[in-house]
């Protein structure tokens, strides 16, 4: 059986603050960022129109920003989709999306009318149109909030359950990290927020929480076994143990991932950057986030006091069972005595 990083002893606590510091740099730009421009939503979630077109000819990008106007679309978003010759075009203002409430493709025959006129009926073939009104926007939103905070929810239960609370505040945190530190992917990346990508971030938060429960549960097998060493070198130790399986699990499934990146196109492609980005960070915060955690936890309510109150307990109630019992009768022993 092939086995790889085995009987490791690398010193992975050690560069914690070294970790925490790329892990500051990366999320606070990224946090302000969204706080001035939050998130490109997808029409899922605002309501609007998309369709995507093939013209015969690459058209000037111009001539067409130039009809929808006319059309009364100025905000619409024109981008290049694949080749030159095909363009996808997004409308999400507010009049828009009034527009399609009054009817399914009301807005797309608007703008197929127009490019009709200036380019010709057969001069384009359409591939895709999408259209959400207000209220279904409103609804998908509410639902997608609901399920992550239900997701997480599910996971704190799930913790609380499998450990002590100090391996589970430890995961929680991590865990928190996992999700901004995605989210500033996302924004430094401007993906486009839709079911597919809140999808794919439940799924980092499930992957996340599960690789963390690895390494602790090592950690708590190892406290098990009465090892008389620090916690320093015991969350070592756990972290070396488990690096073989987190390699192999990582890899695989990253492999997977990148056949996505490549053949995926660009609907599958956002939600393959964001699981691609959350195996990543997931493995780097179970190292460099939880384990100093726990570690920084373990110093501040260390785990001896509350063991020798345990243990004081558990004499006291040891103490007062013997009092209550009779005395027991000496045994008179039958041996022989020895010859002088």
């Amino acid at each position: 059986m092939l086995r790889i990083l085995h009987n490791t002893k690398i010193d992975f606590i050690r560069r914690w603050r070294t970790a925490a510091i790329v892990a500051t740099a990366f999320t606070i730009p990224a946090v302000v960022l969204i706080l001035m421009n939050g998130f490109n939503w997808s029409i899922e979630f605002t309501g609007g129109t998309r369709i995507q077109l093939k013209f015969a000819q690459a058209p000037n990008v111009a001539d067409v920003r130039a009809v929808l106007t006319n059309a009364g679309f100025a905000s619409a978003e024109i981008a290049t989709f694949g080749s030159p010759d095909e363009l996808m075009i997004r409308v999400q203002d507010q009049e828009a999306v009034a527009r399609q409430e009054q009817g399914a493709g009301a807005v797309v025959a608007e703008i197929r009318a127009a490019l009709d006129q200036r380019f010709g009926a057969g001069s384009y073939t359409v591939g895709r149109t999408e259209g959400v009104g207000p209220k279904v926007g409103e609804e998908l939103s509410r639902q997608a909030a609901v399920a992550v905070l239900i997701a997480f929810a599910i996971t704190l239960v799930y913790l609380a359950w499998r450990f002590e609370w100090r391996f589970a505040l430890a995961t929680i945190v991590a865990t928190l990290h996992d999700i901004v530190a995605t989210l500033a992917f996302m924004k430094y990346l401007n993906l486009e927020i839709s079911l597919f990508v809140v999808g794919a971030i439940l799924t980092v938060i499930g992957y996340s929480m599960n690789d963390k429960v690895v390494v602790f549960d090592r950690v708590r097998e190892n406290l098990k076994k009465g090892r008389k060493i620090p916690l320093y070198d015991l969350l070592n130790i756990s972290v070396n143990e488990t690096l073989p399986r987190t390699v192999m699990t990582g890899s695989t499934t990253l492999a997977c991932l990148a056949a996505l990146l490549i053949f995926g196109g660009d609907v599958i492609r956002p939600f393959a950057w964001v699981l691609t980005f959350g195996i990543i960070v997931g493995t780097f915060s179970s190292i460099y986030v939880a384990s100093p955690v726990l570690l920084w936890i373990e110093r501040k309510y260390p785990r001896d006091s509350a063991d020798k109150a345990h243990v004081s307990r558990s004499q006291a109630r040891a103490e007062s069972e013997a009092e209550k019992e009779p005395p027991s009768r000496p045994v008179r022993s039958t041996k022989a005595p020895a010859g002088r």
